[in-house]
């Protein structure tokens, strides 16, 4: 029996599997609490949940991590530095920002120019470049190195890259390793960020190798890319930038092996946001642009995930009129917070029987997430409120009279934002609680809670979680629908939907809810795809959004692992594309120009043309599988798009290699 194990780092949970290849069965699973500030904490918790010997019998450990994805929101990273070749240093100054770059006089301009068919125009000055870069360079831990037309000759990027590491010893990633984009602004931003990212990613794997180490897992570790392949460590810590968003790539590739289905729509609820992907034919719908994250655009090819903000963990409030709002804040639940602060029921519990009607959301407790004592960034105020939580949560109420004022707002805006304070309040998963769909956690507390604020609008706990329910509904209907609609009309992915639209997609709820045919109007969207959900508390809701859909829904056995399942599930999948140019945009033209990784080639005919670009694209996808991890078979398919039926009329043709292998166990 060959197993492995597959590690999914969520915003809430950590899930692992222990999973058998052979008979294609989840033999274990466990969850833990996922600890952001020390993500290898929270995997080394789920793992001691699992079977022990059956754990130390795997022959390989696959991880999906939020780290690169919460670095780029975050904006932490290691000190990557970016050379641009041959660059406009004004445009750099116009559009960087837009792309995430730093400002210009951070950035290196070396001269050095290639022309758009790919020939060296204009030859670095090698000895000045070395001198001139050393104070630089001097306090970066990884170089970026791209130069305007790489894509079509890398030869300078990959001189630089051997001066630097000769020279000053660090790690350089060149853009036309990543990426075979025209965009060198897009290009740029995606090379440094993966630079930055690279020492972040190194630290967390030394981590994960040392958990394993102590509990004598020795089988080697994979990392789960953006598109749902998979990457072996070695090569992850060269390119992190791959696995952005790879933990919503894994959800996607374990509900199609959950389920089967080929054309569905996956459904991923978990404690901050709702992740969703479309499947057709059974392969995920791919973003055509690449990816952006933050403040980052990059062109990391993923799958296309739609993600709003909509989870467990999504703030329920009633505003003074009785309007009900869900998130996108994000809060510790009551029944959560209650298990590690007991205080937390003892207080719920004092505010109920008062009858105090506290200005809404005041009844939520806040507590101290990092230690700023010292930090002279912060007013004295905020240190106040700082040294106030140091002997646990307060209510908001409390926390403002331990230092003297009475509105809250000012005094924790700045500290809720940068991590320092976080709240805790109602949630869908306290509600859940209250129904008994989930008991994990102390659902006292989130009965408490609800309860007083039911008082505060006058209704009753029943009615409210009705409420809440029906607003968990509507919204992932309403997205569900927004998602279809900018997949079949382009003009709304792009420009979005206007408020009209908008009212039209609740409209249609509210009939589907009420099941009233007396409408004049009848306002139907309707589906095919089947509903896929995964993630813990999909089962709960999918029923009705679907009955609105006129389509089925399927929560598969494991679905509150599927993401834990698709980290293991994967495989390695390479594609690499090669250009063809006329020498010549018009006339007769004298040849083809082949721009091929290992350099370019020049061919008589586009037929002569077409066979050497098909075996440089071969021989560059199986080469990039390999150096991904994988072994043994690797099965290749090239596609000509259709340049062979009239190569005698062609300018120009991108001919494309799928390489397919896996990580030999």
């Amino acid at each position: 029996m060959r197993t492995g194990v597959g590690i999914d780092t969520g915003g809430t949970y950590t899930d692992a599997v222990i999973y058998d290849f052979d008979a294609k069965t989840i033999l274990a699973s466990a969850k833990a609490l996922t600890t952001k500030d020390d993500l290898a904490v929270g995997i080394s918790n789920a793992l001691d949940e699992l079977p022990q010997d059956a754990l130390q019998a795997v022959e390989l450990v696959s991880l999906s991590t939020t780290l690169a994805t919460n670095a780029c929101v975050e904006g932490k990273g290691g000190r990557g530095k970016l050379i641009f070749i041959g660059a406009d240093k004004d445009v750099v100054v116009r559009t960087g920002q837009n792309y995430g770059l730093p400002p210009a006089e951070q950035i290196f301009f070396l001269d050095g120019e290639v022309n758009l068919m790919g020939q060296i125009v204009k030859e670095p000055d090698w000895q000045a470049f070395v001198q001139d870069c050393q104070d630089w360079i001097k306090d970066a831990d990884a170089v970026a190195v791209v130069q305007q037309l790489g894509i079509r000759n890398n030869e300078t990027e990959r001189k630089v890259k051997q001066v630097i590491a000769e020279q000053f010893g660090l790690n350089v990633i060149c853009g036309y390793e990543l990426f075979s984009d025209l965009n060198y602004i897009k290009r740029g931003a995606s090379t440094l960020l993966n630079a930055r990212l690279i020492p972040v990613i190194a630290d967390f794997l030394q981590a994960i190798k040392k958990s394993l180490q102590q509990r004598k897992i020795t089988a080697p570790v994979v990392i789960v890319r953006s598109d749902g392949s998979l990457m072996s460590e070695k090569f992850t810590t060269v390119r992190p930038v791959e696995t952005l968003l790879c933990g919503p790539a894994a959800s996607v590739m374990g509900g199609i092996e959950l389920t089967g289905e080929q054309d569905c729509l996956i459904v991923d609820i978990g404690g901050t946001t709702t992740d969703m992907a479309l499947v057709k034919g059974g392969v995920p719908v791919k973003a055509k642009d690449g990816v952006n994250v933050g403040k980052w655009q990059t062109f990391v090819k993923a799958v296309y995930v739609d993600t709003f903000g909509l989870g467990g963990d999504s703030a329920v409030r009633v505003d003074r009129h009785g309007s009900l709002s869900l998130g996108p804040a994000r809060v510790v639940p009551f029944a959560i917070a209650a298990e590690q602060w007991p205080s937390i029921l003892e207080k719920l519990k004092g505010l109920v029987k008062s009858g105090v009607r506290l200005v809404n959301p005041a009844y939520e407790f806040i507590f101290l997430m990092k230690d700023i004592t010292g930090n002279d960034s912060f007013n004295q105020d905020e240190h106040a409120l700082c040294a106030a939580l140091k002997d646990g949560p307060l209510m908001l109420h409390e926390a403002m009279k331990a230092i003297g004022k009475r509105a809250f707002t000012p005094y924790t805006e700045r500290l809720e934002r940068e991590g320092v304070i976080m709240r805790c309040g109602l949630t869908p998963t306290d509600f859940m609680h209250i129904r008994g769909d989930f008991n994990r956690f102390n659902a006292e507390a989130a009965y408490l809670a609800a309860e007083y604020l039911a008082n505060t609008i006058d209704t009753t706990v029943e009615k409210l979680t009705e409420r809440v329910f029906d607003r968990v509904e509507g919204t992932l209907y309403f997205n569900i629908v927004r998602m279809l609609l900018e997949d079949r009309y382009p003009y709304y992915k792009k420009h979005g939907l206007d408020e009209e639209l908008e009212k039209v997609i609740w409209d249609s709820w509210r009939q589907a809810g009420s099941g009233s045919q007396e409408e004049f109007l009848q306002l139907n969207f309707k589906t095919p795809a089947t509903l896929v959900g995964v993630g813990a508390p999909t089962h709960i809701f999918l029923p009705n959004v679907a009955k609105a859909l006129g389509t089925k829904y399927i929560v598969p056995d494991n679905a509150g692992v599927a993401n834990a399942l698709g980290a293991i599930v994967g495989n390695i999948s390479v594609t690499k594309e090669v250009e063809i140019r006329s020498q010549f945009a018009v006339g007769g033209g004298s040849g083809y120009v082949v721009f091929g990784a290992s350099g370019n080639r020049l061919a008589p005919t586009m037929t002569e043309a077409i066979k050497i670009a098909s075996e440089e694209a071969r021989l560059a996808a199986v080469a990039e599988a390999k150096r991904r991890g994988a072994a043994g078979d690797i099965t290749v398919t090239v596609d000509t798009n259709g340049t062979e039926e009239t190569p005698g009329i062609m300018l120009s043709a991108t001919i494309t290699a799928t390489a397919v292998g896996r990580v030999l166990l």
